[in-house]
């Protein structure tokens, strides 16, 4: 059987204010192609579906057109509700899809349930566990210690093994989780909202089973979601990231799936399928004359850029300026390339006892990062010190 594993779609998602609903069809547009061309049998989605709990109807527009795809393609799906969705909006009328091939898991005791999909060497059951707060599910199971993530996902990963020795044959997890392996500092971004209240709430691989030990009684793969990067934990264990970048932290990212061809002995050979980049993420630094007029820039002039100025004095209008020739710039940091340290009073303590050239001499070298007075600025606000006070005698 043919396994597409791909998560953290975010429909609705904006990127620095603008929509990514037509980049992100046109990606889902090369994930049918995938399923066309290579003969996926089913499609789980691990996940934060959508980006927000009350989706936009365009998004749900976007969502019915890429599952109907999908289906026409030749796939079932099987996809999990994660931490950015509204388990109820999702899952809404989910009884019915799943008569057409298209299986929503959202409601928190589903995970007992797995859905069963058949092929010729036998069945494969899919178990997907929502995305499950140990608050909103504790009073469930009452005879069970739910505090955190780990023992949620450990009591469920327990009935889930329960369930596949009495029926046998092959399986796959779908869970949406920060699993131990992935550092969380180095691979979270700022999209990844975090799951718990006080933190991250890591998921140790060993709740998953033994590592590539099909004979464990665990699955035989695990399809995780919720980082937005690819991730290998085990071989069996794995996250695909997102399809689209959705921050400049995830620029240098790779986009895609797993493919993974579950055999009869429950074998899982896995392949990684590239998805398109609609527009390149560029994180550019120089000086803004550099940027505006250097030929090594010319490359990114179509490009999501996010513009790091190292001029020592803030350029006016920069944005704007930047946009001439970057149309789609979206950040602007200034950070000069020269600073010069500073003492550790505070602005308000250096301005105690100084006489108004000094004042002025501070502020500028405060607002600029360091940078002293010019000796022109120097003899231009001496002239107009004098003038005030010129002004001030002969009132």
């Amino acid at each position: 059987m043919k396994i597409l594993h791909t998560s953290d779609w975010h429909i609705g998602r904006t990127f620095h204010t603008h929509s990514t609903l037509a980049h992100l069809r046109g990606v889902f547009a090369a994930l049918v192609e995938v399923v066309r061309e290579r003969q996926v049998d089913v499609v789980v989605v691990a996940g934060d579906v959508f980006d927000s709990a009350m989706p936009s109807a365009d998004s749900y527009s976007l969502l019915a057109w890429t599952l109907r795809e999908l289906r026409e393609a030749g796939a079932v799906v099987v996809m999990t509700s994660g931490n950015h969705d509204s388990a109820t909006r999702l899952g809404f009328q989910s009884e019915w899809a799943g008569l057409a091939g298209i299986h929503i898991i959202t409601r928190p005791d589903q995970f007992l349930e797995p859905v069963t999909i058949d092929d010729p060497t036998g069945p494969v059951h899919f178990y997907g566990i929502p995305y499950l707060e140990p608050a909103m599910i504790r009073h469930l199971f009452p005879e069970e210690t739910l505090r955190n993530h780990e023992q949620v996902l450990t009591f469920a990963m327990r009935r889930i093994r329960e369930d596949l020795a009495a029926r046998g044959g092959r399986s796959v997890v779908l869970a949406h989780c920060f699993a131990a392996g992935v550092t969380p500092a180095a691979e979270a971004t700022e999209v990844e909202r975090d799951i718990t209240a006080g933190g991250l709430d890591l998921v140790p691989i060993a709740v998953f089973g033994p590592a590539d030990d099909p004979e464990s009684g665990g699955p035989d793969y695990v399809a995780l979601g919720h980082i937005h990067g690819r991730a290998t934990l085990t071989d069996r264990v794995r996250y695909s990231g997102a399809p689209l970048h959705y921050s400049f932290s995830e620029a240098g990212k790779p986009r895609g799936a797993w493919l993974v061809d579950l055999t009869a002995d429950r074998r899982a050979e896995v392949e990684w399928v590239g998805l398109p980049v609609p527009r390149r993420l560029s994180v550019l630094t120089g000086d803004i004359e550099a940027l505006l007029t250097n030929d090594e820039f010319t490359r990114f002039e179509a490009d999501w850029v996010s513009a790091v100025l190292t001029d020592q004095v803030r350029p006016l209008d920069g944005m704007r300026r930047l946009q001439k020739r970057f149309p789609h710039c979206v950040t602007v940091e200034h950070r000069p390339s020269v600073t010069v340290e500073t003492d550790a009073a505070s602005y308000g303590e250096r301005l105690h006892q100084q006489n108004d050239h000094e004042i002025v001499a501070g502020f500028l070298e405060f607002v600029r990062n360091g940078v002293v007075q010019t000796e022109f600025e120097r003899d231009l606000v001496a002239e107009l010190l004098a003038a005030d006070d010129l002004a001030e005698i002969t009132a």
